[in-house]
Parts: C-alpha cells; sequence; structure tokens
C-alpha cells in the first residue's frame, strides 16, 4: 500500500501467499492521503475504528494510536503487520469492541464497518470521550455509506458531510458537538424465542451489536435449530463460528452432561454467545473462546462440531474461511466424530466435505438451505 509516509508490504491473516485479497482498499487510502494533504495533527490521543487489517494504525504507528476492533482476525493481522514494518509491541493499542475505551480521543478515525448496528454501538460508547476539539474523520467505499451511515454520526456525535468519491471511496467528516442530546445505546439486544425450535423454545437470546441477524432469529439457524443431532450422555462439543450461541445452549439444554465450547473470531459474538447461554441457565459445562476457527483445540479431542460458516469476509464472496473451518474441525474431530453444517444449497458444501472427509450425507433440506454430516473416518 502506498502511503504518504511510504510503501507498507500487508497481508490479511492468517497469511496465505495465494491470497489474491489485498489487506487494504481505497479508503484506507484516501483517508491516509486526507490526512497527510490537510496537514491534520495527530497528537493527542489518537482513535481507529474498524481498522480491517491493520493498514491504518500500521500507517500511523508513529502516532501510537489505538486500534478498536471486534475482530481476532484483525489484531492478529495488525499484530503481523506491525511487527513486518518493525513497529514496537505496545506502540500500538490494541482494543477489542468489549473493551472500555479512551477516556479522551483528540482524533477518531473510522473504518465504516458493514453492521449499522456496531457503528452505532461503538460511536455511542466513544462519545464520551469526544470533545468540541476532536478531529473526526470516517471513510468506506461509496457503497458502504449510506444516507443511514450520515445520520448515525450526526445524531450521536455531531454535524455530518461526506466529500466527494475517489476511486469509489467516500469520506465522512464530523463536527463533534459534545453537549447535544443523545438516546440510549439500545445495545446489547436480547429477545425471546418463539415455540417449535426444540431445547431453546421461549429461551432467551442476548446480542451485541454486530451480531448477524441481531432482532430475530434467523431461518438458517431455525433450520438448524430442527435437525440437530439428539446425541445423550458426556460429549465435547464445538459451535464453531457460533454467533450469538443459540445453537451451542440448544445442545447444553437438550444433553446436560455435553460439554459445549463456543469459539467465534468476533468479541462482540462469543460475548453474546456467553450472556445468551447464562441467560438460558444451562445446567452444563461451557468455555467461550476469541480465536481462528479450531486452532487451540487439541487434534483428536472433540466428538461433534456444529458449524453455520460465513461465505462473506466484510465485502468480498469467498469460500476461503469455510474451508479453514471443515479442515480444522476434521483435525479436532476424534475418529467417528462428526461434523454438522447448515449452509445454503447453491454453495455446494457436500462437495467440499466429500472432497474432505471421504463422505456427506444429507440429514435434511428445504429450497433454500441443506444440513449436512460428515463423518471422521
Amino acid at each position: 500500500m502506498t502511503t504518504p509516509w511510504g510503501d507498507l508490504a500487508l497481508t490479511r491473516f492468517p497469511e496465505d501467499p495465494r491470497e489474491r485479497l489485498r489487506a487494504w482498499d481505497a479508503s484506507d487510502e484516501y483517508l491516509l492521503r486526507h490526512l497527510a494533504e490537510q496537514e491534520i495533527p495527530l497528537s493527542g490521543t489518537v482513535v481507529v475504528v474498524g481498522d480491517r487489517w491493520g493498514a491504518l494504525v500500521t500507517a500511523l504507528a508513529a502516532h501510537r494510536p489505538a486500534q478498536i476492533t471486534d475482530s481476532y482476525l484483525t489484531q492478529e493481522a495488525t499484530r503481523a503487520n506491525l511487527a513486518r514494518h518493525g513497529v514496537e509491541p505496545g506502540t500500538v493499542r490494541l482494543l477489542t469492541t468489549q473493551d472500555a475505551p479512551p477516556d479522551r480521543v483528540d482524533v477518531l478515525l473510522v473504518r465504516v464497518p458493514k453492521s449499522l448496528a456496531l457503528l452505532e454501538d461503538q460511536l455511542q460508547r466513544l462519545a464520551p470521550a469526544v470533545h468540541e476539539g476532536t478531529v473526526v474523520v470516517g471513510t468506506g467505499m461509496v457503497k458502504e455509506i449510506h444516507t443511514s451511515t450520515l445520520q448515525l454520526f450526526e445524531r450521536i456525535l455531531g454535524p455530518t458531510r461526506t466529500s466527494l468519491a475517489e476511486r469509489k471511496a467516500r469520506l465522512i467528516f464530523c463536527t463533534p458537538e459534545p453537549s447535544q442530546e443523545r438516546a440510549a445505546n439500545p445495545w446489547p439486544y436480547a429477545y425471546t424465542l418463539p415455540d417449535g425450535i426444540g431445547a431453546v423454545s421461549q429461551g432467551r437470546v442476548v446480542n451485541h451489536a454486530g451480531v448477524f441477524c441481531a432482532d430475530r432469529l434467523d431461518i438458517g439457524t431455525r433450520f438448524f435449530l430442527g435437525h440437530l443431532p439428539d446425541g445423550k450422555g458426556a460429549q465435547r462439543v464445538v459451535d464453531l463460528g457460533c454467533g450469538n450461541g443459540i445453537v451451542g445452549t440448544a445442545v447444553g439444554l437438550a444433553n446436560p452432561e455435553a460439554e459445549v465450547l463456543f469459539v467465534d473470531e468476533s468479541f462482540q459474538a462469543v460475548a453474546s454467545a456467553e450472556a445468551t447461554y447464562r441467560a438460558n441457565g444451562v445446567p452444563g459445562h461451557a468455555e467461550f473462546r476469541v480465536g481462528d476457527g479450531m486452532a487451540g483445540v487439541p487434534a483428536g479431542t472433540v466428538d461433534l462440531v456444529l458449524n453455520n460458516p460465513p461465505f462473506h469476509s466484510h465485502q468480498a464472496t469467498t469460500d476461503a474461511t469455510a474451508w479453514r473451518m471443515f479442515t480444522g474441525a476434521k483435525r479436532a474431530l476424534r475418529p467417528g466424530g462428526e461434523l454438522w453444517v447448515i449452509g445454503n444449497r447453491h454453495l455446494g458444501y457436500h462437495v467440499k466435505l466429500r472432497r474432505l472427509f471421504g463422505n456427506s450425507e444429507l440429514v435434511a433440506g428445504d429450497p433454500k438451505f441443506v444440513v449436512l454430516r460428515a463423518v471422521k473416518r
């Protein structure tokens, strides 16, 4: 990536020499170019929210910024990119969306996230630290910035306008008015589940901002809940890519002897899963882990993996995440252990599972979704 302060060699995480997706885009370049051309003083506390792979904080490392992200993969990519450029550990403060933000923010740079709810939550959490002199600049691709995006900045922080588009990217300029009144932060959001979905019927779901389908039960999960395996007894079960944890919670309620590991790369998701699990009074044992899929789970220690893999990485459509989840599951499963997958029918996961496991069984299907089962031989 070319920046006003020199060229940077950046990678995503996990690093893959075959990866064709870049670790930055035109919106990152636009923001950095604006900061340099306008000679914006990057003094005091500089906070970068939503940095995708660490491109912004790596470029601005000399100003000792704080990065706030919901993504474990982003944090790991940032650590690697900073190290690659000789930045000493601790120079950039790495915070998650679940951490308390800095008490004072003098420069706030926002890479607009895909989730409007996550943007709302983060602006609400940062608003008390913003003062009249705070420089607030947002950035994103044109397709990511909508009227609702600008309205959020204006409602929570102050008057907002946008720049002209350059290379399909746009900047957001906000003038903070700390004295203006704003509504309370609506996140996390909780609701009651419907009947007819098995062990979690009439249960409670707690969603932190940014978690998929935060205000209702999505149709894919509803279909999966109706076709979960009915195993009993002591089992080691992984809810892989757990989201709000409703699938793992259903397993725990149906089988109190099960030990359930909830894992997701989103800090918001794992916090939601734990809150959902606690809200339903599940009697068994559970562990909650933010991480890169099954990495860190010892080989041959798991009886059952339940997975609804994502097929997007930010705005890019890719099956790389699903493939890593499937291969990680196979490594972690005991012989005879099973991977159960819910996915859109058109994604063709049965082909990948047959290639990896040597088998794939259709458990259930409808015009949109399929539930597949693969057994480790």
